[in-house]
């Protein structure tokens, strides 16, 4: 009885390690060619920038070159759809904000969930504010909040897209403030800024790609949706300084398919864990007001289980219906 059972259980220790020893074998010799990046959003924007920055140096590591592209819309819902059905082998990776994947789920049908991604690490926290343009006669957030209750539909602004942090703000602010009528305009083309600046909207609710317009003095800065306020504009107060408890989650990440192996997610997410000691990548993410936060894929995993089931309640609050699926 027991020799048999000794069989039986060597039997299957070598099934095991056969089915082991050609995924550690796979991962001993990752990577052999060329890692495809896809970015969910538009060229130029500080997350893609970033995003390159920190793959030019991570290749220095692994010996292989990264091809970065682009894939923007949706709130970066299109190429995270594109990436989840890649095939996980380590080869091709989806470099996106949190928000893709923690929040457009919970209020649009897209072809992804939370659980078809392993993350591999997150290097930094965005600044995202409130701007109108410098020549506005609005000098701050109460100035345009008493303009918008005045003139109930007028009042439109700019975002990447449904569902993201600065739209789920903005919302936020109108509720507390008794049910502000304004109308949210997405904008995929590129930065938000952009029809703010050719005067196609009242403002934009976006990340700090409006930064240098703002140096430029075309920009102002009413608010800040940040735990911190920005280090380069002191002055400007945060939500919370205005007394709404609002704060934006949102960190810039990397990601794999579901399925990808977990030593490569480990080479990979300790090559982009090195890459973010290039003191020229710091600079980038110090100048746009980024603040450098680290968590690797186990902790990052963690975080973003733990902010969808946050936010989730948060739509349910604002009651934000969600959208119908469009006809293919």
């Amino acid at each position: 009885m027991r020799k048999n059972r000794r069989i039986k259980d060597w039997f299957f220790m070598c099934v095991f390690f056969l089915f082991l020893i050609p995924t550690l074998v796979f991962a001993q010799e990752f990577p052999t060619k060329p890692i495809n990046i896809l970015m969910s959003f538009t060229p130029g924007q500080s997350v893609d920038v970033s995003i390159r920055m920190l793959a030019n140096t991570a290749q220095k590591f692994l010996g292989q070159p990264f091809i970065v592209s682009n894939n923007g819309g949706g709130g970066g819902s299109v190429a995270l759809g594109i990436v989840a059905k890649e095939k996980p082998d380590g080869y091709h990776l989806v470099g996106c904000a949190s928000t893709g994947l923690i929040l457009i789920p919970q209020f649009r049908t897209v072809p992804y969930k939370l659980d078809d991604f392993i993350p591999i690490m997150h290097y930094g926290a965005p600044q995202t504010g409130l701007v109108v343009r410098a020549d506005s006669p609005w000098k701050t957030l109460k100035e345009f909040i008493d303009y918008a209750k005045k003139n109930p539909g007028k009042v439109t602004y700019s975002t990447t897209g449904a569902g993201t942090p600065p739209h789920l703000a903005m919302e936020n602010i109108g509720k507390v403030e008794g049910g502000i009528q304004w109308t949210m305009i997405p904008y995929t083309g590129g930065t938000p800024d952009v029809p703010l600046l050719g005067g196609h909207v009242t403002a934009c609710s976006g990340g700090a790609s409006w930064l240098p317009q703002v140096r430029a003095g075309s920009l102002r800065i009413l608010a800040t949706y940040g735990e911190k306020r920005m280090k380069s504009y002191p002055d400007v107060p945060t939500l919370k300084d205005l007394g709404y408890d609002i704060v934006t989650p949102v960190v810039f990440m990397l990601a794999a398919p579901k399925g990808t192996p977990s030593p490569v997610i480990k080479k990979l997410d300790e090559a982009f864990r090195k890459a973010m000691d290039d003191p020229e990548f710091v600079r980038y993410l110090e100048s746009m007001e980024i603040d450098v936060s680290y968590r690797n894929h186990e902790n990052t995993k963690k975080y973003l289980e733990e902010a969808y089931s946050c936010l989730g309640k948060l739509v349910m609050e604002l009651k934000i219906p969600k959208e119908p699926e469009k006809e293919k």
